[in-house]
C-alpha cells in the first residue's frame, strides 16, 4: 500500500514529515512521491505566506480526488474550517495531536486486518493529545542526512508572522533526550545531523541555551559526526553559542532571518535587534568559520518600506556578501498586527523589489561558489544517479562526484577538493580524497 507524505514550509515540518514517513515504512507501507499514485496522502502545511497556503489548497484538492487525505501543520491548525470545505475525504489533525500520526500506520494495519476499509481506518484514528517531541526516527525515507527536532514554538511576536500563534510558546526538548536521540542516529550510521526547531536559538533560553546543548552533544558524539543548524535568529546568538561553533564538527553553514536592512522597518515589524547588532553578529560568525555559507531571509514590501528603506536593505546585502538570499514578498497574514496596514506597499513595487533581490542573490551565490573552486572541503553523499554521486558540502554547496571509489554509500562523509562549476547541472564538481571516519 502506497503512502505519500507531502510537505510545505520549514525544516521543522520536513523533520516531522520524515518521522511520519518512517513510521509508515516500518509498518510495511511504500513511501511514494506526490507524482505517484497513492492510497493515502498526508499533507503537512505551512502558513508563513499566502502562496504557501494557496499551494496547500491546490495539492489537497488534487490528492483528495484520489484518496483519503490527512491534513496537518500550521495552516491546518489556524484554518481548519476553511480546509474542511475543500473535500469530504479530508481529515484535519491539529498541531496538538500531530505527533499521534506516528501511530497511524499501526492503527491502519490493525483495522485492515479486522476488515475495515482504509477510509474507515483513517477516520477512526484516535484523538489524543501528543508531545511536540514525540517525533524521532533513526532512519528516514527521503533523505540521507538526519533531522533532529529539539525545539518548538516561539516567544517572539513579529508583526508579520502568525507561526507563533499556531505553534505557541517556545518549548525545548531536554538535553539528555537530545543526546540520547543523537547517539541513536549516530549508531544508525548517519554522519550529519541537522538540528531543527521553530526558533532554534530560543532553545532553553532561560538556561544553558543552544550553546550549552551543543557542548553536551559534541562531547558525546564521535569525531566524524557533523552537526548543522537549520536557522538562527540573530537576537539569540550569544557568546557561548559562538564559542562552540568553532568546533570543526559544526558545519560552516548559517541561515539568518534578517527581513530588512532598515532599523526603522525592523522596529515597525517588532524585530528585536538593530542593524549595527546584526553586523556585529555576522562578523563574529565569519571569525568562527573560514568563509562560511551565510544565507539570509528578507521580506520586500513590508508596510511603510520606502525607497530609502529598500536601498538600506540592498546596501546591507551587498556589503555583507551573503552566500544566498531567501526573498519573500510581504504577504499580510490574518490575526497579525500587519493584517490590514494603512501604509501597504503596492504589490507591483513589492514584487519588483523581490525580483531585484533575487537576481542579486543569484549573483552573490555564483560569486561564493566560484571562489571555492580548488578549495578543500567535506561532503555528505546523498544519492547515486547514472554512475555519478551527488551530495552536499559542509558549506551547503551541491556537488557531483564522478570518480568515487567503490566504498561509497548514501550518508557517507567524504573529504576532498572542489573542482570546476558544472553550469549545466548548477553544481560544482568534487574530487574525493578520503572517507572521514
Amino acid at each position: 500500500m502506497n503512502v505519500c507524505v507531502y510537505t510545505l514550509g520549514c525544516r521543522l515540518n520536513q523533520c516531522e514529515s520524515e518521522a511520519i514517513a518512517d513510521s509508515f515504512a516500518k509498518e510495511g507501507f511504500t513511501i511514494v512521491s506526490e507524482r505517484e499514485p497513492s492510497d493515502l496522502f498526508i499533507v503537512n502545511t505551512c502558513t508563513v505566506t499566502s502562496k504557501a497556503e494557496q499551494k496547500a489548497r491546490r495539492m489537497i484538492r488534487k490528492f483528495s480526488e484520489q484518496a483519503v487525505t490527512i491534513v496537518t501543520g500550521c495552516y491546518a491548525q489556524l484554518n481548519s474550517d476553511e480546509l474542511s470545505e475543500l473535500s469530504e475525504r479530508l481529515i484535519i489533525v491539529p498541531l496538538s495531536k500531530k505527533a499521534q500520526l506516528l501511530k497511524l500506520a499501526t492503527h491502519i494495519n490493525s483495522c485492515l486486518l479486522a476488515g475495515f476499509t482504509l477510509d474507515e481506518a483513517a477516520a477512526s484514528f484516535g484523538d489524543e493529545e501528543a508531545s511536540p517531541f514525540d517525533y524521532d526516527a533513526a532512519s528516514f525515507s527521503y533523505h540521507s542526512r538526519a533531522y533532529l527536532k529539539i525545539q518548538d514554538g516561539c516567544d517572539n511576536s513579529c508583526a508579520y508572522c502568525r507561526v507563533h500563534i499556531a505553534r505557541g510558546k517556545a518549548v525545548s526538548l531536554d538535553a539528555a533526550t537530545v543526546v540520547e536521540r543523537a547517539l541513536a542516529l549516530q549508531e544508525a550510521g548517519f554522519q550529519e545531523i541537522m538540528l531543527t526547531g521553530v526558533n532554534l536559538t530560543m532553545y532553553d533560553h532561560q538556561g544553558a541555551g543552544l550553546g550549552g546543548l551543543l557542548e553536551k552533544l559534541l562531547s558525546a558524539l564521535s569525531s566524524s559526526m557533523r552537526l548543522r543548524l537549520s536557522s538562527m535568529e540573530p537576537d539569540h546568538i550569544d557568546a557561548r553559542l559562538l564559542a562552540v561553533l568553532k568546533d570543526h564538527r559544526m558545519q560552516p553553514h548559517f541561515h539568518i532571518p534578517i527581513q530588512s536592512g532598515s532599523d526603522r522597518i525592523l522596529r515597525r515589524v517588532e524585530r528585536q535587534y538593530t542593524i549595527a547588532e546584526l553586523k556585529r553578529i555576522l562578523e563574529e560568525l565569519r571569525q568562527v568559520k573560514d568563509d562560511p555559507f551565510i544565507a539570509a531571509d528578507f521580506i520586500t514590501g513590508l508596510p511603510g518600506e520606502s525607497d530609502a528603506d529598500f536601498a538600506l536593505t540592498r546596501d546591507l546585502i551587498i556589503s555583507e556578501q551573503f552566500a544566498s538570499l531567501h526573498v519573500f514578498p510581504f504577504s499580510p497574514r490574518p490575526d497579525t498586527p500587519l493584517a490590514n496596514p494603512s501604509d501597504r506597499v503596492t504589490e507591483s513595487l513589492r514584487d519588483e523589489r523581490a525580483s531585484e533581490l533575487r537576481q542579486l542573490g543569484r549573483t552573490l551565490f555564483e560569486r561564493y561558489r566560484s571562489r571555492h573552486v580548488g578549495a578543500v572541503g567535506e561532503v555528505i553523499l546523498q544519492s547515486r544517479k547514472g554512475g555519478a554521486w551527488y551530495g552536499v558540502s559542509g558549506n551547503y554547496l551541491e556537488v557531483r562526484i564522478d570518480d568515487l571509489p567503490a566504498f561509497g554509500r548514501e550518508g557517507m562523509l567524504v573529504a576532498g577538493r572542489f573542482g570546476p562549476v558544472l553550469e549545466t547541472e548548477n553544481r560544482i564538481a568534487f574530487q574525493v580524497e578520503r572517507q572521514v571516519i
